[in-house]
């Protein structure tokens, strides 16, 4: 039996575009570049030969046009993985529902996400300024837990050595480990990048190690984290989207990963708030690659 989808669970605005993003299905292309900056839309897509839509709402800001004879949609996502949830359905909905029938459609729409952030390196390999490629991420924020699937997408060994390498505590849910697209990687990557292990946190503060006035459960989390390998890899960045887009492509049957700037090395206590002046960089990159 066909499934359908009822408008309390795809919900479509009476302009037939989608809930939060306000998009129509036409306005969506197959590459896709994520960032978490509304503001960081128009630097990505002042690169661009031609623009066909420019639409927002919210912290969601997208533009779809040309570049260099690649049709690309940049999508704005805001903070943290519950917005990636909102966002990866949302794409999926447009890419794989017929939105008039409330239908699957008959023929699966591949994505290609590359997510550009930014994000504290946590090695002295990852100073400031360096770039780093995710090529497997460890959600704190346990969203991947609530789809039906994960085990098949994740990297259940992983899960298990980083869970004891940390003592952790079973009272913040279970960590999860997901895989970035292989081939992917490699095409965006290439040798200019670091290659390692992120972890997404459900936070800034507190679950990246930060203390302000409310002290830590656990104060060695970050020099225990710094210390954790996994064959050739280690934890080399905080960054709080990863795990999720990772994780929810797989299971959608897209391809995704995340490349980021580091703007503060935790291991050196060294921050560059002027990062915005320097992105620019890993932008091109990624334009030219995807």
């Amino acid at each position: 039996m066909e499934k359908y989808f009822a408008p309390s669970e795809l919900v479509i605005n009476e302009d037939g575009s989608c809930f939060h993003l306000h998009l129509m299905p036409e306005q969506l292309a197959d590459r896709v570049i994520l960032v978490g900056d509304p503001a960081r839309v128009n630097t990505v897509a002042n690169h661009f030969d031609s623009r066909e839509c420019d639409v927002q709402s919210r912290e969601f800001h997208t533009i779809t046009g040309t570049y260099q004879g690649k049709r690309i949609t940049v999508q704005s996502h805001g903070i943290g993985c519950d917005n990636i949830d909102i966002v990866m359905n949302e794409l999926d909905s447009l890419a794989n529902i017929d939105y008039h029938s409330r239908t699957l459609k008959k023929e699966h729409r591949q994505l290609t996400c590359v997510r550009i952030g930014t994000c504290g390196g946590l090695q002295p390999f990852t100073p400031t300024g360096s770039f780093v490629a995710s090529v497997k991420s460890i959600g704190f924020d346990g969203l991947l837990n609530y789809y039906a699937g994960r085990n098949d997408v994740c990297d259940l060994e992983l899960e298990e050595a980083f869970k004891k390498h940390m003592h952790w505590d079973p009272i913040k849910g279970a960590p999860y480990v997901a895989n970035a697209d292989a081939a992917l990687i490699d095409q965006i990557a290439q040798d200019d990048m670091v290659r390692g292990i992120t972890i997404s946190c459900g936070g800034f503060y507190g679950p990246q190690g930060r203390e302000l006035r409310i002290p830590l459960a656990d104060p060695q989390q970050n020099e225990k984290v710094e210390a954790f390998e996994y064959g050739s890899l280690k934890v080399c960045n905080f960054e709080m989207e990863s795990s999720a887009l990772a994780g929810l492509a797989s299971l959608m049957g897209h391809r995704a990963m995340t490349c980021c700037m580091v703007i503060a090395n935790r291991y050196a206590k060294e921050m560059n708030t002027d990062y915005k002046n320097t992105i620019d960089t890993l932008i091109q990159k990624v334009l030219d690659r995807i």
